[in-house]
């Protein structure tokens, strides 16, 4: 099922892969319980409202997906985090080798269509978007194991990990954690229909020329082992939303002006705009490197 908003805070579910069919009356007190907990409640209680959701679906032909307005499918979870280096995405590297660590991004998510504002920091050589692949969790979670992780995943979503290069990193709060830096959708999956997630294709484009092409099955830390890890030192949220790292062969500069897109196989495609400032430089960033200046557009590999 793919479960999505749209238009005044409604929520949709994706019929035919081209209908929008309004659910949203399944959930009462919409209004006092306010839009994040209206999405919190609905996954908490899934399973509960699944048959009347399923009737609800079969019994009503819906609208247009192109007359809707999608938001993002989340409003604000409680937390958004991020993996930090997860795939093995150069010549020889093994799992044992990257870090199971993640940072916070913002968790006021930018949906489909929306916009991602290059904040003006003086010291930012470049901008990158990183195409992820993300899951959500489907209820409370503290010292998870491994063995149990998954079933406490929800869904999964596209998602982007929106990124200012060439600062100091004394934390991530400033390169990763400005407030339009978490766009994602166009819906949230949920989890039965894909059965094997290490088997996608995420993509993304840059005003229509490819960019980044990797499998998930590249993947280092599994969703499992992330779970489990994370639920070690943070209590986990139904709604909370992990993305799961990228490989960055593929990635190049974003600037003012550009038009972000990102599809991952079965969960759908969204795009997003890009405002701010200025534009960035056009070069090559390395961790630690300063590299000469390549075209707009240019691939690079991130260490």
């Amino acid at each position: 099922m793919k479960i999505l908003r749209f238009n005044d805070d409604q929520i949709g579910i994706l019929k035919n892969g081209d209908r929008v069919v309004d659910v949203s009356e399944i959930i009462s007190h919409r209004a006092e319980r306010g839009p994040q907990r209206v999405m919190d409640v609905l996954i908490e209680g899934f399973e509960t409202y699944r048959s009347e959701i399923d009737k609800i679906v079969a019994a009503t032909d819906g609208v247009a997906l192109t007359d809707v307005t999608l938001l993002a499918p989340m409003p604000r979870p409680s937390k958004c985090l991020a993996a930090f280096v997860n795939y093995l995405d150069k010549p020889g590297r093994t799992v044992e080798q990257l870090p199971n660590e993640f940072f916070h991004k913002a968790p006021e998510l930018v949906g489909p269509e929306g916009t991602i504002e290059l904040v003006n920091i003086p010291a930012v050589e470049v901008y990158h978007a990183e195409a992820e692949f993300a899951f959500v969790m489907s209820k409370q979670a503290k010292h998870v194991s491994e063995a149990d992780a998954m079933d406490y995943v929800f869904g999964y979503v596209p998602f982007f990990d929106v990124s200012a290069r060439g600062m100091i990193r004394r934390s991530q709060l400033i390169p990763k954690g400005q407030h339009t830096f978490s766009p994602c959708g166009p819906w949230i999956t949920t989890k039965d229909e894909i059965p094997d997630p290490y088997n996608l294709q995420v993509k993304s484009w840059v005003n229509g020329e490819a960019r980044q092409n990797y499998s998930t099955g590249d993947m280092g830390h599994k969703i499992d082992d992330q779970i489990s890890w994370v639920s070690k030192y943070q209590m986990l949220q139904p709604g909370d939303i992990i993305a799961t790292g990228t490989h960055h062969d593929g990635i190049g500069p974003i600037n003012v002006g550009d038009t972000l897109e990102i599809e991952i196989e079965k969960l759908g495609r969204a795009r997003f705009f890009i405002k701010g400032d200025s534009p960035r430089k056009d070069i090559e960033w390395l961790a630690g490197q300063n590299k000469p200046a390549q075209p707009v557009g240019t691939p690079i590999t991130i260490v």
